[in-house]
């Protein structure tokens, strides 16, 4: 697995890239492989606006519905559509396949208590 230089992770195991003023937002793969074969991806809509740790999205798999949320305050300015009618995309690449873009409000405040993948990786296993 291809894991994205500059990635940070959350301790409710999403991911953040920020690229260009634009934060992309995912689930870790630790994350992933606990829920197990993902069945559904709720997303939110495109201008929808959430404060830092809000649930943003909702994801089922066979084991269990989990709550996701934004690690960093935010507007969406784009959804990955591809995982509404294949949410198992998930399964094959957690860091290729995204949720959500934000325009973040303040990612150098919010990111602040994030860690590096290795740390995360470290403070999972």
């Amino acid at each position: 697995m291809n894991i994205p230089e500059g990635i940070l992770c959350s301790k409710t195991h999403e991911w953040v890239l920020e690229q260009d003023n634009k934060v992309t937002i995912g689930l870790t793969d630790w994350a992933i492989e606990q829920l197990g074969d993902i069945v559904f991806v709720e997303l939110p809509e495109v201008g929808s606006n959430f404060s830092k740790d809000e649930v943003f999205a909702t994801i089922e798999s066979v084991k269990a519905a989990s709550e996701i949320y934004l690690p960093v305050a935010g507007s969406i300015v784009e959804v990955n559509e591809s995982l509404i009618n294949s949410p198992e995309l998930l399964n094959e690449d957690a860091f290729n396949n995204w949720l959500v873009k934000i325009e973040a409000d303040d990612f150098i405040n919010d990111s602040q208590g994030l860690m590096e993948y290795s740390d995360y990786k470290d403070e999972v296993e």
